[in-house]
């Protein structure tokens, strides 16, 4: 579900970033992209993931000491009715508790220094583009580079332009990564494994209780509902949800319309 996961939190990002006063393509493409990205994060914890794959034996290490984590975690704090599991995949990472504290910590690091700043949203756009093609780093470079130059003042230096557009970042880096976390467990609600995104909230005797949507409305990771159904779903979304974006779909729909009526 990659795809779909980093699809998803780009739509998301688009819906979230004017509720938090991000408003122009400038502001709204870099959240985004990094949503996408960290909409991938939980995901870690799954050996053949492209997070855990990304890096090559960095990220599987990580993904390693990730799991093992989780396996303990689980153990620890499993209710007496759930499963018998190793706790590795879709545990820990698939938690609302791990997407806000690591949103939080995310942000804390505004206070820490502007190139660590730099250096989580990178990684988010890394994830990204890993899944989603060459074209969402192009886009925010594009629009990095506008909201850095574009609106500086007159007789600021370079450096200070990309400090005001490292400060910047850091007001909602920590958003962007809660975010993708928690709208990756949502995703993986829709499946039939379902995701226990309340732990360590206790239901039917179950720490890890598995949130599932209906039986009927369930699909399987990879099958034809999530390529042929979701996913382009998705893909339409997040055209239409970009700044302008409506607006330019109805302009082209009516240039079409008056061009087949000649």
């Amino acid at each position: 579900m990659g795809r779909s996961h980093a699809l998803s939190g780009w739509c998301a990002g688009l819906v979230v970033a004017p509720l938090i006063g991000l408003t122009s393509v400038a502001e709204v493409v870099p959240f985004a992209a990094a949503t996408a990205g960290y909409a991938l994060l939980p995901d870690l914890d799954h050996p053949g993931a492209s997070a855990s794959r990304l890096l090559g034996p960095i990220t599987r290490l990580m993904s390693g000491l990730i799991r093992a984590f989780s396996g303990v975690l689980y153990d620890l704090t499993k209710g007496p009715r759930d499963e018998d599991s190793t706790g590795r995949h879709r545990h820990a990472t698939h938690t609302l508790a791990a997407a806000i504290l690591l949103g939080v910590l995310t942000a804390s690091l505004g206070d820490r220094g502007k190139w660590a700043v730099l250096a989580v949203a990178v990684t988010g756009l890394v994830l990204a583009a890993d899944v989603l093609g060459d074209w969402i780093v192009l886009a925010v470079l594009g629009a990095s580079a506008w909201s850095v130059f574009g609106t500086a003042l007159p007789g600021t230096t370079t450096a200070d332009a990309v400090q005001a557009g490292l400060s910047e970042i850091g007001g909602w880096i920590g958003m962007a990564v809660g975010l993708g976390m928690f709208v990756h467990c949502l995703g993986d609600t829709l499946t039939r494994s379902g995701c226990p995104w309340l732990w360590p909230l206790p239901i039917r005797g179950e720490t890890w209780y598995e949130i599932r949507l209906p039986r009927l409305l369930r699909f399987s990771t990879g099958s034809w509902v999530e390529r042929l159904v979701i996913a382009p779903l998705l893909l339409a979304a997040g055209v239409l949800l970009l700044p302008g974006g409506l607006r330019a779909v109805q302009h082209v729909f009516d240039a079409t319309s008056i061009w087949l009526a000649r």
